[in-house]
Parts: C-alpha cells; sequence; structure tokens
C-alpha cells in the first residue's frame, strides 16, 4: 500500500524520454467503482530560466506504467488537457463582523 503523500514525493516522467513533467498534486478518485482516474501534475513553464506559470496536468491513470522508488513513469502518448492554476484567496487578513 501507498499514500498520496508518498506519491506527492516522486517526480513525474515522460518513459519515453526521460522529461520530468512535474510533481504530483493530487488524484482523481471514481468512488463507486473504488479505482484512480486520473492523476493532477503541477509543471511550471519558464521563461529565459527564470519566469514561470503553473499549470495543471491530467493525466489518466491507464498511462502510468510503473511506480518506482523516486518516480512515477507515465507514457507520452496524445495531449493531457492542462488547467491553469488559480490563487487560492487568503481569508486571514479580511476580518468581518
Amino acid at each position: 500500500m501507498i499514500t498520496l503523500s508518498a506519491l506527492q514525493m516522486k517526480d513525474i516522467v515522460y518513459i519515453e524520454d526521460g522529461t520530468k513533467i512535474g510533481s504530483l498534486t493530487d488524484i482523481e478518485i471514481n468512488v463507486d467503482m473504488g479505482k484512480i482516474t486520473n492523476l493532477v501534475v503541477a509543471t511550471k513553464t519558464k521563461t529565459f530560466g527564470v519566469f514561470g506559470e503553473s499549470r495543471e496536468i491530467i493525466i489518466p491513470w491507464e498511462h502510468v506504467m510503473k511506480i518506482g522508488h523516486d518516480v512515477i513513469l507515465v507514457k507520452k502518448n496524445g495531449q493531457y488537457p492542462t488547467l491553469p492554476v488559480q490563487e487560492k484567496e487568503d481569508s486571514s487578513s479580511t476580518y468581518q463582523q
């Protein structure tokens, strides 16, 4: 058995060319079937090696080939949907009476 926190410490890598995609941020589970359906992977695109935009890639569970000690290997078959990461509102600085 493996925990979500243990999975989040692993790099997500394409099995074909060894390119690092990013790190696992979440998983999607079909509760009716009791199975993992997708991995949610955070990526960072960089311009000039400095500025970056965070995005999330949804990888279908069927594309996961192997879970190792340090990496999760996925196949590079097709395009994965990407979603911009939305910054969470910090409500700690506002006080309503």
